[in-house]
Order: C-alpha cells, then structure tokens, then sequence
C-alpha cells in the first residue's frame, strides 16, 4: 500500500461532483517548501496535487475555501489516457481517505460551529469500547 500525506493550501474553492450515484469532492493543494540553490539563494517550489475525496460525508465541501490550509491524506490514482493527436499521457489523483481542517484561509475565519483542526476521516472506537483516548505511546 502506498499511502501519501499532504499539508498545504487550496488552489480553489473544492466542488461537489456526482458520478454513478456517489458523491465525490473534487479540489487541488498546493505545496510550498522553500530550499536554497547552488549559489545560496532562497528558491520557492511549489507542488500541486489534485485530490478527489469519495465520500458521502460532502458537510466538509463548504469549508474547502481557497486558501484553506488542510492535511490530506490517501493513496495516488494514476490514469494512463491517449491524447486527441495519439500520445500517450498519464494523470496522478490523491485518493483522499482523510482530510483535516487545518485553519481559515488568510485573513479569514471559521465558521462559528466549526473549529480549527477538524477532522474527517472514518471513524474507529476505541478498543477498550469506551470514548477514552487511546494512548498509544510507549511509555
């Protein structure tokens, strides 16, 4: 399994598609790490990743603003097409399985019933079956 994690910004307000009865959330993050080059200058490289989040959880698309900083989480789609003049090309999706508010796009806020850090992913009970934290650390 290959499973990928992203943290970064939407390039754009997410839309909310249906394909064959399931609903899917489609939207881009952008990725900026900033390194320096051979000569010491700061450089900018920025990473886009296409995301489509198959869900029928779509209460979370309102909340994917532009600008919104997110973390995601899921496994790369890879599709292989033939273009109009005959050559080959290949797209990459995240599949998303987890996606998390991380903050309000600059300069903007949250909506009242929504906090920072929200998250939506499936959810799993604890082992014990009660609604305690599970601490996993070891010590």
């Amino acid at each position: 399994m290959i499973k990928l994690q992203v943290i970064g910004n939407l390039g754009k307000d997410a839309l909310v598609n249906n394909v064959n009865g399931k609903s899917v959330i489609n939207f881009n993050v952008a990725h900026t790490e900033r390194f320096k080059d051979a000569q010491g200058n700061q450089k900018d490289r920025t990473t886009w990743v296409d995301c489509s989040y198959w869900t029928d959880r779509v209460a979370v698309a309102p909340y994917l603003k532009k600008g919104t900083q997110v973390y995601v989480e899921g496994t790369p789609d890879v599709r292989s097409y033939t273009t109009a003049d005959g050559r080959n090309g290949a797209s990459l999706t995240l599949r998303i399985t987890s996606v998390q508010l991380l903050g309000a796009k600059p300069g903007g806020t949250t909506a009242p019933d929504q906090s920072a850090g929200a998250s939506y992913a499936p959810s799993s009970a604890s082992p014990a079956g009660d609604d305690s934290p599970v601490d996993d650390l070891p010590f």
